[in-house]
């Protein structure tokens, strides 16, 4: 090899090994080397008693990392310096839990090791922590994140996949995040543990083509008719909370998915999966395998949503409370 080769060789390398270098196992082992074992026995004492939670804290994490990347900023208030309404009170978040859940963990943190472990980290950990509680898959977070300064409410329309989203779209509001449509039928199982409001499906039960009266053909007839009976039984139901997988919407397992081929997705999204040839067959791969298979593709897509353009370095900071910028 010329020595011109050996040194392209060498700074591809580089530049490869710091690309995985930005976010590591155990990145606070000197630093903090508690904090992982904190936030662990916190979601072990508190997520048995409320295991509804480990749903809207995977979903925070999701939220997170489609808006300006996994840094934290949806966990930011209004400020008057800041001049904008934050992702907090976007469309999308307007139902995200688990708020205080965070804040309590960061304050034991902070009095632990102050100003070293980001809020996008705890985000990260305790989304993966909550579901390994409640009996689902187990990831691996590498951590290192940094927190973002800045939170915009209009990005959030814009960022977050929609459940009124067609196939298309869906698409590309995943690619747009480097994540592709196998990620795309992966991400969308953390469905089963899911719940909703009426509001994010009650078009395709009384409206769906802008008509009043008409139904998503799509949705399964007998199962529309009985979410209307005993469920939304008003198109303007904006209080009562829905399972997103009837009967098993407390197990981490693939019955999300066997919904689907019944057509029994709840929002236009899930039902979106099976009108590509190519996540169809993703989902009937899904059906077919084990609930280990699933586990551990799962685990792959959300390590890889965990990286979506994280802070490391000396981008962004460490804040101290979570919902405030450091001043």
């Amino acid at each position: 090899m010329t020595t011109f080769g050996y040194l392209c060789s060498l700074i591809l390398m580089c530049i490869l090994v710091s690309s995985n270098a930005q976010l590591q196992q155990n990145f606070y082992a000197k630093s903090c080397p508690k904090a992982e074992k904190i936030i662990l026995e916190y979601v072990h004492k508190h997520i048995p008693n409320a295991p509804s939670l480990a749903a809207a804290l995977i979903r925070m994490h999701f939220h997170d990392c489609f808006v300006r990347g996994c840094d934290a900023s949806v966990l930011l208030n209004f400020t008057s310096s800041s001049g904008s309404q934050t992702e907090k009170v976007g469309i999308p978040n307007l139902t995200l839990r688990g708020f205080s859940f965070i804040d309590d963990i960061k304050k034991i943190i902070e009095a632990e090791c102050p100003g070293v472990v980001s809020c996008a980290d705890i985000i990260s950990l305790v989304a993966r922590d909550s579901i390994v509680v409640i009996g689902g898959p187990f990831w691996n977070v590498p951590t290192g994140r940094r927190d973002g300064t800045i939170s915009i409410a209009s990005e959030t329309l814009s960022d977050i996949p929609s459940p009124f989203s067609n196939f298309s779209t869906l698409q590309n509001d995943f690619a747009k995040k480097g994540l592709d449509l196998k990620d795309l039928v992966l991400l969308s199982g953390a469905h089963t543990i899911g719940v909703s409001l009426c509001t994010s499906f009650s078009n395709r039960l009384y409206n769906f083509t802008g008509t009043f009266g008409t139904q998503d053909p799509s949705l399964d007839s007998e199962y529309a008719a009985n979410l209307k009976a005993k469920k939304c039984k008003s198109i303007n139901d904006n209080t009562t909370i829905v399972e997103m997988d009837p009967g098993s919407f407390k197990t981490f397992d693939l019955s999300y998915y066997k919904l689907l081929l019944k057509r029994r997705g709840l929002f236009q999204s899930d039902a979106a999966l099976t009108t590509s040839t190519t996540t169809k067959t993703y989902i009937n791969q899904l059906v077919a395998g084990s609930l280990k298979e699933f586990y551990i593709e799962f685990a792959q897509s959300m390590e890889k949503m965990g990286r979506i353009e994280v802070k490391t370095g000396s981008t962004g900071e460490i804040r101290k409370n979570c919902a405030i910028v450091n001043s």
